[in-house]
């Protein structure tokens, strides 16, 4: 009887807390949502031990609705809502694909700051005390047995109710860690930043992959 009732209480310490953390990311995202744009300044950074590699760089991206603009390791990425233009100047290269958007293994920058409402089981983990802000931990631990990922951790300034930090641990030992910097929201944006004009590409090699 002992036995039964104890697996009952951690039971229902677990239901608990699956719920605490669905309601916390449940918040973050409705505020997220509130919001015409973002723009968010972070700190990246790649690390898998086994194969040795250590990278670490900044970059920024600007977010309204599906739609982003964003700027990292020399390489531009803008998403009209319809196709992606990766821009490499350093090769003075551009490709432009389609993207799917109903892919849930796909964290996408427009996907940056909601992937999480779907396809994803939650638990509350530790609470980090950074600079005086609260950061609260949410571990996600995808539904499909079969995901490149291993858990995301998540991590909720309690106080702003913005995400602050994203840890990636894929299942090949790979950590990817995104730390937000700056965080501004409602932004004047030029009415053409997520147009791709061609014109301005006249020496660049055009990749149509589809």
């Amino acid at each position: 009887m002992k036995k039964i009732t104890f697996i009952l209480f951690v039971f229902g310490i677990t239901t608990l807390q699956a719920q605490s953390a669905k309601e916390l990311l449940t918040e973050v995202s409705k505020k997220v949502k509130t919001y015409d744009n973002i723009v968010i300044g972070f700190k990246y950074s790649l690390n898998n031990p086994t194969e040795n590699v250590s990278q670490e760089t900044r970059g920024d991206v600007t977010l309204k609705g599906n739609k982003y603009l964003l700027n990292l390791m020399g390489t531009k990425q803008m998403y009209d809502g319809k196709k992606l233009h990766v821009i490499i100047p350093e090769d003075e290269e551009i490709n432009i694909s389609s993207q799917n958007e109903e892919d849930e293994n796909s964290v996408t920058p427009s996907k940056m700051l909601t992937f999480y409402e779907d396809g994803y089981s939650y638990k509350m983990d530790i609470v980090q005390d950074v600079n005086g802000r609260k950061i609260q931990y949410v571990k996600l631990t995808p539904i499909d047995s079969k995901s490149d990922m291993k858990e995301i951790l998540l991590g909720v300034d309690k106080q702003t109710m913005h995400i602050y930090k994203m840890i990636q641990k894929q299942n090949n030992g790979t950590n990817v860690t995104i730390t937000v910097n700056s965080f501004k929201t409602n932004q004047p944006l030029s009415e053409t930043l997520f147009v791709f004009d061609e014109s301005k590409y006249e020496n660049y090699y055009i990749n149509r992959l589809d």
